[in-house]
């Protein structure tokens, strides 16, 4: 009979990823309903020391898998090192956050271990049966399902960053750690990663940043992202971009939000010069605050946001960064 709720614990740069301890915090109060554990999965090579990191949120065991071949992230290599213990232990959920890595590992793990998988969770729970069940956003974002799930387990969802909130972690918790060797041959990879390039003074990703500014065709070059970055500076925030803009070549496509960019939640969005179409939308309509910046009275933006300003941005967003400047000296 399945038994446990697992969570990928997904890492980067020797860093556990912020998401991973939301659905740990999440999880835990699902666990103690049913009465089931609440297990973390570390896939990767000598990464055993990041298994202290989910007890605190939680986890009541960690499963660490390592193999020297999955010292860099692959679909194939992960695909079977997380398939081949689920077949082993039979969780009744697993769940990851929906980032690039989990929504390139869980649907072929899904597809492996022939279950369901609910994609861009923005909320789990139990029902009035104690039956799992996650919320997500469909029609990019128009309308929101309940969704439940087969008697196929594992029951497996992928959570959007920053839609639900970790606890404090308790220092005083330890979780049992489970070390898990993992048989893995260079035939089982079809793809090598040769080389990681990152950008110079890269900032926090988009998915993880608790405050965005974002900028899109009302910008009118990309010499003038420069006083958004001043903006995001003073707000301790990450920049980001319309489709528009990065069409036009203001910006890079990975610092796109949108449908077919990013999908974001953070707790304050700043849309500048943003129109505010339901691709862009759909890609940020999560956002806890929403601020529209546009000198367009019928921009699409205002029907959507929690504060508007209708004026010129390049006049706004400079007074606005001199003004939380003068604040946060005092």
């Amino acid at each position: 009979m399945a038994k446990g709720i697992w969570v990928f614990a997904e890492h980067s740069d020797g860093s556990v990823r912020k998401v991973t301890f939301e659905i740990l915090s999440e999880a835990r109060k699902i666990a103690d309903k049913i009465g089931e554990e609440l297990c973390a999965v570390i896939v990767g090579n000598q990464v055993e020391a990041l298994a202290d990191k989910c007890g605190p949120y939680g986890a009541d065991k960690v499963y660490v898998v390592e193999n020297e071949m999955l010292n860099q992230y692959t679909t194939e290599g992960y695909t079977k090192a997380l398939t081949d213990l689920v077949k082993q232990h039979q969780p009744s959920i697993l769940l990851c956050g929906a980032t690039v890595t989990g929504k390139d590992l869980f649907p072929r793990v899904a597809a492996r271990l022939e279950t369901g998988l609910a994609v861009d969770c923005t909320d789990i729970g139990l029902d009035d049966s104690n039956q799992f069940f996650v919320k997500r956003p469909m029609y990019a974002g128009k309308a929101y399902a309940e969704v439940g799930f087969s008697d196929a387990t594992p029951k497996m969802a992928s959570i959007r960053p920053n839609v639900l909130i970790p606890s404090p972690p308790d220092e005083s918790r330890k979780a049992e750690v489970i070390k898990v060797a993992v048989e893995i041959s260079p035939d089982d990879i079809k793809a090598k990663v040769v080389e990681v390039v990152k950008i110079a003074g890269e900032k926090l990703d988009l998915t993880e940043a608790e405050v965005i500014v974002s900028g899109g065709r009302g910008m009118k070059g990309q010499e003038n992202f420069k006083i958004l970055e001043e903006l995001a500076e003073v707000l301790n925030a990450t920049v980001g971009a319309s489709r528009a803009a990065v069409d036009a070549g203001w910006k890079l496509q990975s610092e796109q939000v949108g449908q077919t960019g990013k999908v974001v939640s953070p707790n304050l969005y700043v849309a500048c010069g943003i129109s505010g179409a339901i691709q862009h939308f759909a890609g940020m309509g999560t956002s806890k605050y929403i601020v529209a910046i546009n000198k367009d009275p019928e921009a699409v933006i205002f029907g959507k946001c929690d504060y508007g300003i209708c004026d010129d941005l390049f006049k706004v967003v400079p007074k606005l960064t001199e003004e939380i400047k003068k604040l946060k000296k005092d």
